[in-house]
């Protein structure tokens, strides 16, 4: 007998169960975010990289990343993962066209694009956007660390990055010229 259940009134989740079966039928869409500060002429002088521990048990380095929800636009999925992982202080600046710096294709098998994830096969609009407030880390991200576009650009960090998140990191520094 099927067990009654109360509709879920956010009907742009899925299930864990849903999403399982979704990721291994269609491609996700997500959103990526680089955090940075600027100075007043718009030069980036601080790149925000989130610190948290990966599925594995490992601590790994990451950016700003979410789903997108059936319904929403990407402008406001942008915008709740930022709040999410920065928290509702960090007032980031969105740009004024939803046009990513570069898409981003995740694959579940390592080889077939410089972009890894081991879930799914993923679709991410990646972005560069500036925060003016106070970020405070939330949900599964352990801390932000505040770094130089040249260190953030690193080798070293972007080996401590999970699924080619480092070659992320590095185009959206270069497509803002942060990178000399």
């Amino acid at each position: 007998m099927a067990s009654l259940q109360t509709p879920d009134p956010d009907s742009g989740w899925l299930s864990d169960e849903e999403l399982a079966n979704a990721r291994r039928r269609l491609p996700i869409c997500y959103v990526e975010a680089i955090p940075v500060r600027t100075d007043g002429l718009g030069v980036v002088t601080e790149v925000g990289v989130l610190l948290r521990v990966a599925p594995s048990g490992s601590i790994v380095r990451t950016l700003v990343s979410g789903r997108v929800m059936f319904g929403e636009s990407i402008r406001t999925a942008l915008f709740r993962h930022l709040e999410k992982d920065l928290g509702p202080m960090a007032f980031p600046q969105l740009p004024s066209s939803p046009t990513p710096f570069t898409v981003a294709e995740y694959f579940p098998l390592p080889g077939a694009s410089v972009y890894t994830d081991e879930r799914q096969h993923a679709i991410s609009l990646a972005y560069v956007v500036p925060v003016t407030g106070t970020c405070e880390p939330r949900q599964d991200a352990l801390e932000l660390t505040w770094m130089t576009p040249m260190e953030a650009a690193s080798d070293g960090v972007a080996d401590d990055m999970e699924g080619g998140r480092g070659a992320l990191l590095r185009a959206g520094l270069a497509s803002v010229g942060a990178l000399m």
